[in-house]
């Protein structure tokens, strides 16, 4: 067996369902793991004595349910009711919830253990966490799920839940070279999330292997946990997006190769572009999310305003207060619109192919990198996902991006577990 800790999720499942390996044992792993790593800064809290305790209560509970003690990391907007949840923010420093998120509460009822919460940008918008990327301490693990994308990739634990509003679950999981999960708009409870964009806020999960989902997923949506199946060649839309030229040219490479290498798999692959309606869509998202952030961010923006980053307050707060109810409404309804175009393609191809960021993660930590390749498909409300596909010229990970249709995450995870194995 490996190292514990270096156990992909599904991996360790299957040892602790065997009882090859503890629950203590594994936590214990994960909690050394974080401490000989805390350069890279992923968890907002961590209480080691609370983690092995409840560990120990898993075991003598003969490690039930799907996840079978697995430990899991929970981004900080994420309430836990035996943690703080401080949402990057000052404004919330030592707040302990009464309740636990719905999403926590299913990942616990299937034997999940809550390892820690990890770090999220400010209220998971744009202002950076003291995260690094841990294949360089100089680059950014991108944003705003930060600290659960790091956490995965430096084997800390072995999956954790972000939330996406534009690309914040995609993007960081490329840039840290691990699996990023995004699924359909509104399948997975937000129920005691922090509320940004009531039209786009959608709970992701990360980890290390495309296997992993299942059980990950089966746990958060009470379904069963099975393996992936084994299917044949999909029908594949490659799109380039309207952002293509903001692309770093290694990703243009990459995705190019991947096609091809589909192609020649056996996969049908054709290119796909946006017909001109839809040339501006990002705007739509734009309006959306500015305005209804602006909103819900209220109480802070009134009563803790010298609290709030101005970053949120200058860049968010004022041009969403400031956007027309009408241009929102507008905004709304080219979003409907662009859902059914996309519900539409799925009559033609069984997944899209297209980029998960414009390349490697960025220099520095001022900046979580370009959300405009994901911030299409959360718009969209498809599911997606990224795979690590190949390295950079700065020998960081890059990744690709497979969506499918609305409400047809299955079908996504299958053809994606095909991609997964010409990709290697």
């Amino acid at each position: 067996m490996s190292a514990p800790e270096r156990l992909s999720a599904a991996a360790a499942i299957a040892e602790l369902a065997e009882g090859r390996l503890s629950a203590e044992a594994l936590a214990r792993a994960c909690l050394e793991r974080a401490q000989a790593r805390a350069a890279i800064s992923a968890w907002a809290s961590l209480d080691p004595e609370r983690a092995l305790a409840l560990a120990r209560a898993l075991d003598r509970r003969g490690r039930p349910g799907i996840l079978k003690g697995l430990p899991v990391g929970i981004k900080d907007v994420i309430d836990t009711a035996d943690l703080p949840t401080e949402h990057g923010s000052p404004i919330y420093r030592g707040n302990r919830p009464f309740a636990d998120a719905a999403c926590v509460a299913g990942l616990r009822a299937e034997g999940g253990l809550i390892l820690g919460k990890t770090v999220t940008t400010e209220f998971a918008n744009r202002f950076p966490g003291a995260t690094r990327n841990p294949h360089n301490e100089a680059h950014t693990p991108g944003g705003s799920s930060s600290g659960s994308a790091a956490a995965v990739a430096d084997f800390e634990v072995p999956a954790a839940l972000g939330t996406q509003t534009g690309g914040s679950v995609i993007r960081p999981a490329a840039f840290c070279g691990i699996v990023g999960y995004k699924p359909s708009f509104g399948e997975i409870s937000r129920v005691g999330v922090k509320m940004q964009s009531q039209s786009l806020d959608t709970v992701g999960i990360l980890c290390r292997s495309l296997e992993d989902l299942p059980f990950l997923r089966g746990a958060l949506l009470a379904l069963e946990g099975r393996a992936l199946a084994q299917k044949g060649p999909p029908r594949i839309g490659f799109c380039r997006t309207p952002v293509w030229e903001a692309a770093e040219e290694p990703t243009k490479a990459l995705l190019e190769r991947t096609a091809s290498r589909l192609s020649a798999a056996g996969a049908r692959v054709s290119d796909l572009a946006f017909p001109p309606t839809f040339a501006g869509i990002l705007e739509a998202h734009e309006r959306i999310f500015f305005f209804e952030a602006a909103r819900n961010y209220a109480y802070e923006f009134e009563v803790h305003a010298a609290q709030v980053s101005e970053v949120l307050r200058t860049r968010i707060g004022a041009p969403g207060r400031a956007l027309p109810l009408a241009l929102y409404i507008e905004a709304l309804e080219k979003a409907e619109a662009f859902r059914a175009y996309c519900d539409d393609l799925f009559a033609e191809f069984d997944l899209i192919l297209a980029p998960s960021a414009a390349g490697e993660a960025p220099f520095g930590l001022e900046s979580t990198g370009d959300a405009r390749f994901n911030a299409i498909w959360t718009l969209a409300g498809t599911p997606s996902l990224t795979l690590p596909a190949g390295r950079g010229e700065k020998g960081l990970p890059l990744g690709v991006q497979l969506i499918g249709r609305r409400y047809r995450d299955e079908t996504l995870l299958e053809a994606a577990y095909w991609v997964s194995l010409q990709l290697d």
